[in-house]
């Protein structure tokens, strides 16, 4: 399968200023595969060490972290010759081995021609809650996300549909309606599987809604146990509190996260470092309602104000217990949910594109579903889960402020009017 992150990898190699590179995601989002597909590809011979299958290797770190002193020892344990440039060096679950995080530090200042990447799926988490002597300045650092549409589009073989919905969006010009209703079904095909890469790939293979959702229970099963594994004693209960009652959030008018639906009087200071602990794992994102509409956009966030969304849509609506089909036609009895599925599915876009999401509300009750900075513009983005297009929100928003354009996300095809750029669901990744 092709993962975007494989163009950001081959640039990292090629750089006169590459330093060690921590890719950070939440669990099974393909940081070791994708590590490893690049080293096969693009070095003569990879050494792997992951200290969660081997947790012998800490002691290799115990006494001297120097490079002189490691390769010869990690040549000898990977049985393969560590050659300068040459090998790539993978440390997975690095999350579990403080002294080799920090050994990072001296691989950059006294033998930056060994190629290394490290990956751990709590390492946000574990940074922030322990000890860590953290390699600040030292290192080069990556988030990976699951696929977003464009990778699940061209993982199911659908890469000539890609090439025409990025001409569409483009030119803002209309896609062939048959090829929008095809990309349309697509699109939410992608709601049900989501981006994890192991459900992608069955998928892909077998088109069985069952065998995907076996998956997804097991992630999210997975996702439970972590919480308790490497979490504070008095919080794992709040955490996993908070964690199901996203879906519950979601699913209301206003989307915006209320303290008082976790539990009858919940308050900010009983579940703040829950939520913290969600999204330093990688599980979630908060998106903070901006007061004023000026750059720097995070200087104007208000800090009580925020909605989450979960980093996949397949596993949110695995939680949720969603029939395939209710998605796949859209019925009725999910019109409470499909709103802020919908605002998930393109929060997770953005962010994979590298946007920091803002919302903003007037007020009068205006509000606008995302604020992003594109091309140096402050840009309102406004989502609509049908192809319903009125939108009184973000013609007050406007008048108000004036951007150089909006875009509209819907079930509606390309085109531009009245200085509203729409653009279909199926091509947020496009933005």
């Amino acid at each position: 399968m092709y993962r975007k992150i494989t163009q950001y990898l081959k640039a990292w190699k090629d750089s006169e200023h590459r330093k060690p590179l921590i890719l950070q995601g939440a669990r099974q989002v393909g940081k070791t595969w994708s590590i490893l597909e690049f080293g096969r590809t693009h070095y003569e011979n990879v050494a792997y060490f992951n200290f969660e299958t081997n947790p012998k290797l800490n002691e290799t770190f115990e006494e001297n972290i120097s490079p002189d002193y490691l390769i010869p020892i990690l040549s000898h344990i990977a049985g393969q010759t560590i050659v300068r440039e040459k090998t790539l060096i993978v440390f997975d679950e690095v999350q579990l081995c403080e002294r080799a995080l920090t050994s990072l530090k001296y691989f950059c200042e006294d033998a930056p021609d060994y190629h290394i990447i490290v990956a751990g799926s709590l390492l946000g988490v574990a940074v922030n809650r322990a000890r860590f002597s953290f390699p600040v300045g030292k290192v080069d650092m990556k988030t990976l996300y699951p696929m977003d549409m464009e990778e699940f589009l061209l993982a199911c073989g659908e890469a000539a549909l890609v090439e025409q919905i990025k001409n569409c969006f483009e030119t803002d010009t209309p896609l062939p309606v048959a090829l929008h209703d095809k990309a349309m079904h697509l699109y939410r095909q992608y709601l049900i599987v989501g981006g994890m890469p192991e459900c992608v790939m069955q998928f892909a293979d077998t088109k069985d809604y069952i065998l995907v959702r076996h998956t997804q229970d097991t992630i999210l099963a997975g996702y439970l146990n972590d919480m308790s594994k490497y979490n504070n004693l008095n919080e794992i209960k709040k955490t996993r509190l908070v964690y199901d009652n996203i879906t519950v959030q979601l699913s209301k008018k206003n989307t915006r996260f209320q303290y008082k639906l976790i539990k009858k009087g919940g308050r900010a200071s009983e579940f703040e470092n829950a939520i913290e602990w969600l999204c330093l794992s990688g599980i979630v994102s908060q998106v903070y309602k901006v007061e004023q509409i000026r750059k720097p956009l995070e200087n104007y966030r208000d800090i009580d104000a925020f909605k989450i969304y979960v980093s996949d849509l397949g596993l949110l609506c695995a939680k949720k217990n969603l029939a395939v089909n209710d998605i796949l036609y859209m019925v009725d009895e999910i019109n409470d949910f499909k709103g802020g599925m919908v605002e998930n599915y393109v929060n997770v876009q953005l962010s994979i594109n590298g946007y920091r999401t803002y919302y903003w509300e007037s007020e009068r009750g205006a509000e606008i579903d995302f604020i992003i900075q594109r091309d140096g513009q402050l840009i309102p983005i406004e989502v609509k889960s049908a192809d319903n297009t009125k939108a009184k929100s973000l013609k007050v928003y406007m008048e108000t402020y004036k951007p150089a354009y909006a875009i509209k996300l819907s079930a509606r095809n390309f085109g531009f009017e009245d200085g509203k750029k729409t653009v279909p669901l199926y091509a947020a990744f496009c933005v």
